[in-house]
């Protein structure tokens, strides 16, 4: 089986950590690489093939429908989720559009569960 690369973005530590420990637990065999903004994220996409990409939406310096605009090209085939508590109908047609998920907070180990074993 190939390795999965995982990428976590948001600019809560905590929400990262939260993440990152739902998902080792779920998938042990998964690298999990973490981003605290869009622009991170990107400049770390440029150097990795990412499988599977959680953004949150509100971040400082490059928000994450700006990153997953840039994303989605770069990994046509990725799973890419929106995780944020803006619930927005914009944000949710913008993940449309993409064809990214939506997953909204508050994050829950059975939310996050499901998707990484789809």
């Amino acid at each position: 089986m190939p390795e999965i690369n995982c990428l976590i973005t948001d600019d809560s530590r905590m929400s990262r950590m939260m993440l990152k420990k739902i998902i080792s637990v779920a998938q042990p065999d998964w690298k999990i690489t973490e981003a605290a903004d869009g622009q991170e994220a990107v400049d770390l996409a440029r150097a990795t093939e990412f499988q599977v990409i959680f953004l949150d939406y509100n971040m400082p310096n490059m928000n994450g429908g700006e990153a997953a605009e840039i994303l989605r090209p770069l990994f046509p085939d990725a799973r890419i989720a929106f995780l944020t508590a803006n619930i927005q109908d914009a944000i949710k047609n913008l993940a449309i559009k993409l064809h990214i998920d939506f997953i909204p907070k508050p994050i829950t180990e059975e939310k996050i569960k499901q998707y990484v074993r789809k």
